[in-house]
């Protein structure tokens, strides 16, 4: 058993890799990255090198190339000690056009030059765009190298980066003495409370472990996961935090800050990260923060899209096994007697009417007897989870009546019934024992997937009644092309996919001790 659960996760890790990788071949090498610009509203607005110099920006921002100015070519000489901060704002200063160099400048010009065309870049130079024997607007004279990244080399970057574990030599800055520090009584609410907390100094978040009283009562920010940052979907936060991140209105509370000020404040001081100057640029900062630990989250009332698809999807879940299973086991019983044709009947309908045709029959039925129609995170009103849980669980409910009432016909009909009716057994131990424990057999296979499947969401059901789900996220991502959302929510299903699959096969051997994974000796 040990042997082939190690195998299936291998194995389910390898295929997670290729689907990873031939969703990045799709986005990056067979799609026209220029469809990004498609609804950038400040692409619009530019013209002439600006508008170039833009679109190789975003370029890299999404993952296309590696895009190098000259200008912070020659920044890294400046870190490296070559070059003062002066001499390098002088150097940068290139002729609008290359005839225009000076002497010097033309030497780093070309030796920028010659370093990244011998690395594979491209070097582009783009001459000034004159009105009037003026620079016209967005025309100034432009050098960079860039070259598109290798989809190995993007696809072992992304999957080294997926977890991260915080360290005190994460900030480069002076920070004083770096270190971690355990106490027992957390500051953030007062010192005074027994609140057990690591709180580190050099890391990128402040508090590492902490303890409060919402579950699962301890949380840590020590090891974080990354599955690719957000370009428009959910601009610069990372997918993982976009799916779990709390959402609604801001509940706000008494909070005393480090610098003892007290205000109503919405702020999570957990979740403060380093911001390299932050306090000094900012007067608010200096009157409530004492280091550069500035930047927090706030505290919100609602779910997070997860969390919201996760409560429809296990209610529907269990409610489609509570009324699918029972009802299944009712039409096999009474096979084509007057329960068994309206079992018939229902399932016919669910399988051939659409689904959206469906849904919105729900949803004005539901209207009709005063059910909320549209999901609302500030509302108290439990009522309006009624509809998207029933148009989750009905079709959900066919699907297990049809497949149950099918595996149970199949078994009453096999040998061993029969045998087992001639040795005296009652039709109810025959079915008890026998024929039911037999027929739930390839059911109980699909339980993890749709438990699983409920952290993904239902796409249709959400767009309809407006859930603030996770089912949504992978279609505003491809309709916006968010690179970074499709990969990390494509990384989401497969991992869930594998787990599920692994987890329907242990229960399988669970259920019926026939089935064995141990490989046996010849």
């Amino acid at each position: 058993m040990t042997k082939y659960l190690l195998r299936r996760i291998l194995h389910g890790l390898v295929s997670v890799i290729i689907v990873v990788a031939i969703v990045m071949v799709l986005i990056y090498s067979c799609l026209d990255r220029q469809l990004i610009f498609a609804q950038d509203p400040v692409y619009v607005q530019l013209g002439n090198n600006q508008k170039t110099v833009y679109q190789y920006r975003k370029w890299e921002d999404f993952g296309y190339i590696d895009y190098v100015p000259y200008a912070e070519w020659l920044q890294t000489l400046v870190a490296s000690g070559e070059l003062t901060a002066e001499r390098a704002a002088e150097l940068s200063a290139f002729g609008q056009k290359a005839s225009n160099d000076s002497e010097e400048v033309a030497e780093y010009v070309a030796r920028f030059t010659a370093y990244y065309e011998g690395q594979g870049y491209a070097v582009t130079r783009l001459d000034a765009k004159l009105s009037k024997k003026k620079v016209a607007p967005g025309g100034q004279q432009q050098l960079f190298a860039y070259k598109d990244k290798p989809l190995m080399g993007r696809l072992w970057n992304y999957l080294t980066s997926l977890v991260s574990v915080d360290n005190i030599h994460y900030v480069q800055e002076d920070v004083g003495q770096r270190g971690l520090t355990f106490t027992l009584h957390d500051p953030v609410y007062g010192g005074d409370t027994f609140a057990p907390a690591i709180i580190g100094n050099g890391t990128l978040h402040k508090y590492l472990l902490y303890t409060d009283h919402h579950f699962p009562f301890v949380h840590q920010n020590l090891v974080t996961i990354n599955l690719g940052k957000s370009y428009t979907v959910n601009s610069g936060v990372d997918v993982f935090q976009s799916m779990n991140a709390p959402q609604g209105s801001y509940v706000t509370r008494v909070l005393t800050y480090p610098t003892g000020l007290t205000e109503n404040s919405a702020d999570d001081l957990h979740s403060a990260t380093y911001s390299a100057g932050s306090r000094d640029a900012s007067l608010v900062n200096r009157d409530r923060f004492t280091d550069d630990y500035t930047s927090v989250v706030t505290i919100k009332s609602g779910l997070s899209k997860v969390g919201y698809s996760f409560v429809i999807g296990i209610i529907a879940v269990f409610l489609a096994y509570l009324i699918g299973v029972p009802l299944g086991i009712v039409m096999a019983r009474k096979k084509d007697k007057t329960i068994d044709k309206i079992g018939t009947v229902y399932i016919v309908f669910i399988i051939a009417v659409p689904s959206l045709a469906y849904i919105f029959l729900f949803k004005a039925i539901g209207y009709s007897m005063g059910l909320p129609t549209t999901f609302n995170m500030d509302s108290v009103d439990w009522r309006m989870y009624a509809l998207p849980i029933i148009s989750l669980a009905l079709p959900s409910v066919a699907n297990l009546m049809k497949w149950l009432r099918r595996y149970m016909i199949d078994q009453m009909n096999a040998d061993y019934v029969k045998f087992a009716r001639s040795g005296g057994l009652t039709e109810r131990e025959i079915f008890s024992k026998h024929i039911l424990k037999n027929a739930v057999i390839p059911l109980v296979h699909g339980i993890p997937a749709s438990v699983l499947g409920s952290l993904v969401g239902a796409i249709i059901t959400e767009r309809v009644y407006v859930v603030p789900g996770a089912g949504n996220l992978l279609t505003k991502a491809i309709n916006t092309y968010d690179n970074g959302v499709i990969v990390g929510v494509t990384l989401f299903y497969a991992l869930l996919s594998v787990v599920s699959i692994i987890l329907g096969d242990v229960l399988m051997s669970l259920v019926d001790p026939r089935i064995s994974f141990t490989e046996k000796g010849r």
